[in-house]
């Protein structure tokens, strides 16, 4: 009895229908902080109240901005890590071009600075091109198959843009690149890693590619977990909840992500006949002498409705789209570990009958099934503990996209209304 498997923690006798969906308004019971609904991503019930106010307690003044102050400057963004403590600062920038006779690609600088003993000099700088970061995020799956690896942006053409060598898409994709270190650099696990710090030090890197890291330690090497095709019966509430969050979560965002590209489509639409309605005007004055003043205003003032809308859009583009697209890309690399976590404990739950069937011969719980029962419970608490890691980024960063893009469209509309002023 001493030696019998412990039960798998659960979240109680609640079925799934009882448990209030992650998404959801309104909710009557909590839940962990893992499934908690991000706060400041709900609508309130009525835009006409008087007393809004943000989630960290600032009021809210639901009436236009006299100036274009920046809306962030209402908002005292959370910060969940203090930069006197962190030890470890990574950063992509410089990306250049390089032409050889078989193929043209880009590499970009990653630059490190550190006071950890794991490494030999307090800083680092080396050259990186996309496939050594798909190189990395690989490795990382491999040896933390219990942790949320953060997403790589898409290795193809973002849609809508044709060059993959422009100066727009490269910036787009050094941006995504940088936070993606950056996430990792965050986490209290993966930035230990020995294929991490390889990555960051390594001035050949495809020696260590080769050689498929024989050379390191395996003292940071996790054990692959290889499943015989077990079948779960169920999952444990908790993570059935986190599953359906997931679903929900990539719906919605996926949705959204769409309907932004309509209207950036539609912007560029617009922009193109702005610009040619705009020079109508001053041909118009050319030819009537008494009107050329007023017409020249109205195709000076069209001008600058162009550039204003060029800059929306831009801003549309640049930094509200990939956010999106990160963290749809996010919620699969969470439902993939959901996974991992789900053959895990199918594997155990099928071991554990074959020993309950051989009980009169083995009374003793064999080691392997020990062990599997480990995996389980370690899988369990590296999940729930990146799910509400991953819900705290992503509070925060959302917070911080709506806002910016309010903030953008009201600049925007005083822009306009400033040109407009001016006939």
């Amino acid at each position: 009895a001493a030696s019998a498997p412990k039960p798998l923690p659960s979240s109680g006798p609640k079925s799934l229908r009882e448990m209030p969906h992650p998404l959801a308004t309104s909710s009557s019971e909590e839940m962990g902080p893992a499934l908690t609904p991000s706060p400041d991503l709900l609508l309130p019930r009525s835009i006409a109240d008087k007393d809004l106010s943000l989630p960290n307690g600032t009021p809210v003044d639901t009436s236009s901005p006299a100036s274009s102050s920046s809306l962030l400057n209402r908002l005292q963004l959370d910060d969940d890590f203090d930069v006197e403590t962190r030890d470890l600062f990574v950063t992509v920038d410089d990306p250049k071009k390089h032409v050889c006779t078989m193929e043209t690609y880009i590499t970009y600088r990653v630059t490190t600075k550190t006071t950890r003993a794991e490494f030999d000099l307090p800083e680092y700088s080396v050259r990186r091109r996309y496939q050594d970061f798909d190189w990395l995020r690989n490795k990382l799956e491999e040896s933390q198959p219990t942790h949320l690896i953060p997403p790589l942006p898409e290795k193809f053409v973002v849609k809508g843009v044709v060059d993959r060598f422009s100066e727009e898409f490269v910036e787009t994709r050094r941006k995504a690149l940088d936070k993606f270190l950056k996430r990792i650099t965050d986490h209290p696990v993966l930035s230990f890693n020995e294929h991490f710090n390889v990555f960051l030090t390594a001035k050949d890197l495809n020696a260590y590619k080769k050689q498929g890291m024989a050379l390191l330690s395996k003292m940071g090497e996790s054990v692959k977990y290889v499943t015989g095709g077990y079948k779960l019966r169920s999952r444990p509430l908790e993570f059935a909840a986190i599953g359906d969050y997931l679903d929900t979560f990539s719906l919605k965002l996926g949705t959204i992500d769409r309907i932004a590209q309509r209207i950036i489509k539609e912007q560029l639409e617009y922009l193109v006949e702005l610009r040619e309605y705009g020079p109508v005007y001053s041909t118009w004055g050319g030819l009537e002498v008494e009107l050329s003043e007023p017409l020249e205003g109205v195709s000076a003032c069209i001008g600058n409705c162009c550039t204003a809308l060029e800059e929306l859009s831009e801003d549309m583009t640049e930094d509200f789209l990939p956010v999106l697209r990160e963290y749809i890309l996010y919620a699969e690399s969470m439902k993939n570990v959901l996974k991992k976590r789900d053959q895990v404990q199918a594997e155990y739950e099928a071991k554990l009958e074959a020993v309950a069937l051989k009980r009169e011969d083995r009374p003793k719980v064999p080691t392997d099934v020990e062990k599997c029962q480990d995996r389980v419970e370690c899988f369990n608490a590296d999940l729930k503990a990146d799910m509400e890691r991953w819900q705290n980024n992503k509070r925060q960063d959302f917070r911080q996209l709506l806002m910016g893009m309010a903030d953008k469209n009201i600049q925007y509309y005083e822009k306009v209304r400033v040109a407009l002023a001016s006939i």
